[in-house]
């Protein structure tokens, strides 16, 4: 579906989740509740400035008792299978967002991922899963990515743990490349990275895998993820807490030319291992 008729039909979804409340006789703020997010995503909904994810969706037929509605239409729009349900609402914000702000403490970031460790990480989890599944959910991280490379390209800031730089997802080769081409990124100006050095000890967000995303016309939104599971959070006191977390984070890291050297550094040591095998 072309991004222009799939915004349309977006907003097509937002007029009748407007349209069906106000038959409903329930406040934005109300039917929120109900459904478990504040009355300012049901704005956001009904303006098409945000997706729903689909347990919201499904909710939201449950309370308003439109026999599957908007859940069988997100799934009609949100068409695209090689992402799992929880992220799919995600995925589409990362196209919006004018800023994206990565955190990650033991895998490298999605945007950042190479084919090979991206193949890698899938095999680790579906050792027996067919070529053409992973195949697809590769091709599908790789697409994702193509928003760092285009001229309206978000700007872009990871803070890493060096603990993703050293562990051998893949193997030495797989993570010479990987590593190198989040150095090369970083040369080029395209993203800013920070690495937080195990000299550290603990710091902000220890542990936690979380995405800030920011737009010219909406609320910034926040993505976590836990396992086989995500959630977008826009709550403002939440989402204020994790920027301030994440300017916490960046104040406990290396510098952008020092996280630089570093990751070249790993880069050039996975190069050793590899030339020395």
């Amino acid at each position: 579906m072309a991004q222009a008729s799939r915004q349309a039909a977006w907003e097509f979804w937002g007029a009748e989740l407007k349209r069906r409340r106000e038959e409903a006789h329930l406040t934005q703020e109300a039917l929120g509740r109900m459904v478990f997010v504040s009355g300012g995503y049901i704005s956001q909904f009904e303006q098409a400035f945000r997706k729903p994810q689909l347990d919201v969706a499904v909710r939201i037929d449950e309370v308003l008792q439109t026999d599957g509605f908007f859940e069988r239409t997100w799934r009609k729009l949100i068409d695209d299978q090689r992402y799992p349900d929880y992220f799919a609402a995600a995925a589409e914000l990362e196209r919006q967002a004018t800023r994206i702000s990565d955190c990650e403490a033991l895998i490298v970031p999605g945007l950042l991922q190479t084919a090979a460790y991206t193949q890698a990480l899938l095999l680790a989890g579906n050792p027996l899963a067919p070529d053409e599944y992973i195949e697809d959910k590769v091709r599908a991280r790789l697409d994702r990515a193509v928003i760092l490379k285009e001229g309206t390209r978000p700007t872009y800031w990871a803070v890493v743990h060096e603990g993703l730089l050293r562990v051998p997802v893949g193997g030495p080769a797989v993570m010479a490349e990987q590593v190198e081409h989040i150095a090369q990124l970083a040369r080029e100006r395209k993203i800013l990275v920070q690495v937080v050095p195990f000299a550290a000890g603990a710091y902000p967000v220890m542990g936690k895998m979380l995405t800030l995303m920011e737009f010219d016309d909406a609320p910034p939104t926040v993505y976590t993820e836990g396992v086989y599971s995500g959630n977008l959070l826009d709550n403002p006191a939440v989402v204020k807490r994790v920027q301030e977390g994440y300017d916490l984070l960046r104040a406990a890291a290396l510098s952008p030319e020092a996280s630089r050297a570093l990751i070249e550094s790993a880069a050039e040591d996975f190069r050793r291992c590899v030339s020395t095998t």
